[in-house]
């Protein structure tokens, strides 16, 4: 009896421990069945809608600032790091050249001002020299017509006679010398004004050169943004082309994320995103859109693209760039530069449209009115040139430059003739 009793003790003593065992076992089975179930609820629900990568990127427009003309640096007005606005000026090269050509250009406009207004006034001389000219003809006309009555009576003599008629094809040969002397003249201005003469219109277009390439002596910064990569140096002669510096506007910056080739079939423009920065942890988070994708993937566009082709081709998971645009309210409030790494999910949920939408833009992206008003100003150089160089008539008759209006000139110019009648001329 006593060795029985032991060996019973023995079986039903751990029978507490192999409930409290099964029942923590079960409890750890539940919980990662109830955990295994939330993730996968969790999942279908919204995981495998978000597609993430930390391969992306700052990036941003980089403005190059190179000159138009050549010339010598004398001033440089920024430096790196530093805040320029648009219409500042960042580099300038010696204008004693421009300055010049600049001076010679207008005094040519000048002078041809006035050789067209000299143009004007010989063709209104001409047209009273035709009338002269007509007078004349009219007078020897009479002459031989009186002569010829009075050799029909022996009243003079042939030799008289003679001498009427060479005086009255001498007085036609006379007028049509004038006459197309008139011609040749009109034709260097019919249908044309001072101002839009080609001889003045060609003079013009070396002024707005000239002016051009001495305003070009001035490189203006063509957007607001920090200065960034300068180059160029005092008293550096440089040529057309030359990168002197870069203007890096970082209110216009964008992501460029670099998904997988799995990751892209949902994606679509347009769908929301979530972004975070290393700068800033996970505590500040930023939110956009997918603007677009790449055209092609990045070692299709490499400086020396992958050759797939060859007999040691390795199978490597190909990734494309997807641009996002940022929200410019958070981009000011938490400012990103260039380069910096950012970690990247994006919302797939709404999978409407195109993957991959032609859009067109029928406005451009980028524009700058820094430049434009260089022309401008040229134009109102031109204008106020022949305006002073055709002040100085002070002649009424002047007043229209129209070859057509020569004969009411003519008119007016024989109305101030004592004892002449205005007569229509033939011309």
């Amino acid at each position: 009896m006593s060795n029985e009793t032991p060996a019973a003790n023995n079986e039903t003593a751990p029978a507490p421990q192999r409930n409290r065992r099964k029942r923590w076992l079960a409890i750890a089975i539940g919980a990662f069945a109830i955990i295994g179930i939330a993730y996968g609820a969790y999942w279908a629900m919204a995981l495998r809608y978000e597609q993430s990568t930390d391969d992306a990127y700052v990036s941003g427009n980089v403005v190059q600032i190179t000159p138009q003309i050549s010339g010598t640096v004398v001033s440089i007005g920024a430096d790196d790091t530093q805040f320029v606005k648009a219409g500042q000026t960042l580099v300038k090269l010696d204008q004693s050249d421009a300055s010049v050509a600049l001076e010679q250009a207008e005094a040519q406009l000048a002078r041809t001002v006035r050789e067209v207004r000299n143009l004007f006034a010989t063709t209104a001389q001409l047209q009273a020299a035709v009338a002269m000219r007509e007078t004349d003809v009219t007078r020897a006309a009479d002459d031989l017509t009186r002569r010829e009555r009075l050799a029909s009576s022996h009243a003079i003599s042939n030799e008289e006679l003679q001498h009427a008629r060479d005086a009255f094809n001498s007085a036609k040969s006379a007028l049509v010398a004038a006459q197309q002397e008139l011609a040749a003249n009109r034709a260097r201005i019919d249908r044309t004004t001072i101002e839009n003469h080609p001889d003045v219109r060609n003079a013009a277009a070396n002024v707005r050169n000239a002016y051009l390439t001495y305003a070009r002596t001035v490189l203006p910064a063509p957007v607001p943004g920090f200065v960034a990569k300068r180059a160029v140096q005092l008293g550096q002669r440089v040529s057309p082309g030359t990168p002197l510096m870069a203007i890096v506007p970082l209110d216009q910056v964008w992501v460029d994320a670099n998904f997988k080739e799995p990751q892209l079939a949902a994606m679509r423009v347009g769908q929301p995103v979530t972004l975070t920065a290393d700068l800033y942890g996970g505590k500040i988070e930023y939110h956009g859109k997918v603007a677009g994708f790449g055209a092609g993937t990045g070692s299709a566009f490499a400086l020396l693209p992958a050759q797939n082709a060859t007999g040691n081709w390795i199978k490597i998971v190909q990734r494309v760039p997807v641009r996002i645009a940022l929200d410019p309210q958070e981009l000011a409030a938490h400012p990103l530069q260039i380069g910096l790494s950012m970690d990247v999910a994006v919302d797939t949920h709404d999978r409407g449209g195109e993957r991959l939408p032609q859009l067109a833009h029928t406005a451009p992206a980028y524009s700058t009115d820094v430049f434009g008003s260089e022309q401008k100003v040229s134009e109102e150089r031109v204008k106020a040139i022949i305006a002073a160089n055709e002040a100085g008539r002070t002649n009424v008759a002047d007043r229209d430059n129209s070859p057509d209006a020569l004969p009411a000139r003519l008119a007016r110019s024989e109305l101030q003739k004592p004892g002449v009648a205005p007569r229509e001329h033939p011309l």
